[in-house]
């Protein structure tokens, strides 16, 4: 155990050990997904250092929270991804975001919006089991120039990187106008109707991904960044 160590007889304090220093539960947030490449993880981090997000990387190797590999040919890059260990943090990344969306700032002036990617646990986070009871879909993200899958099946949700083998609905948009859709400021009809997004299957199937997926409204905060686009 490093210097830093809290040295207490405490689990909490054991995982903060491990998970607790700036940037670290960011990069567990990126590789929630799937595997990323260094680059990819800085593209995902905007204010993080390479020197720092290699060191970050170096102690959650050490700590088996993640591990490196590189890719089968024609591909042969180097990737990151979550161990098993490191899976295990999902569902307390989902409470710790669902808890920190009350500090989330009404307005987006001087933040970064990220990519879809970054965004994979927050389906996950307001996912409400009760209205997906009965409902087998899948769904295609083209968000910006990356896609998410997700599947919803019987009460249940997974979230992947990459495009589906087979969707009932795929989206097309930027992150600002699927994050309103999301949020429920930005209608879906009318989103359609002013070609903000683009939709190619269900349109019934994609309502009900936002139902089911939707995240709980506090007060507008997207509006004026929708209105730019």
């Amino acid at each position: 155990m490093s210097n830093r160590s809290y040295n207490q007889l405490c689990g909490l304090a054991y995982a903060l050990d491990i998970v607790g220093e700036r940037w670290t539960i960011l990069i567990i947030r990126e590789l929630i997904p799937g595997p990323r490449r260094f680059k990819d993880l800085v593209d995902g981090l905007p204010g993080i250092s390479t020197n720092l997000l290699t060191e970050r990387l170096k102690d959650l190797d050490e700590n088996r929270v993640i591990r490196r590999r590189v890719l089968p040919p024609p591909a042969g890059s180097t990737v990151y991804e979550l161990t098993a260990v490191g899976q295990a943090l999902e569902k307390t990344l989902l409470e710790l975001g669902k808890w920190g969306r009350q500090f989330v700032p009404a307005s987006m002036e001087g933040v970064h919006v990220l990519h879809v990617g970054s965004y994979a646990l927050t389906p996950k986070t307001f996912f409400r089991p009760e209205l997906a009871q009965g409902v087998n879909e899948t769904y295609a993200l083209h968000i910006g120039d990356e896609v998410q899958q997700i599947r919803i099946a019987d009460g249940e949700i997974d979230v992947q990187q990459g495009e589906p083998p087979q969707a009932d609905v795929a989206l097309y948009a930027e992150t600002p106008v699927y994050l309103g859709l999301l949020l429920g400021e930005l209608d879906l009809d009318a989103a359609l109707a002013g070609e903000l997004i683009r939709v190619k299957g269900d349109v019934d199937a994609l309502r009900r991904f936002l139902t089911i997926c939707g995240i709980p409204r506090v007060q507008a905060r997207l509006s004026k960044a929708i209105a730019k686009k």
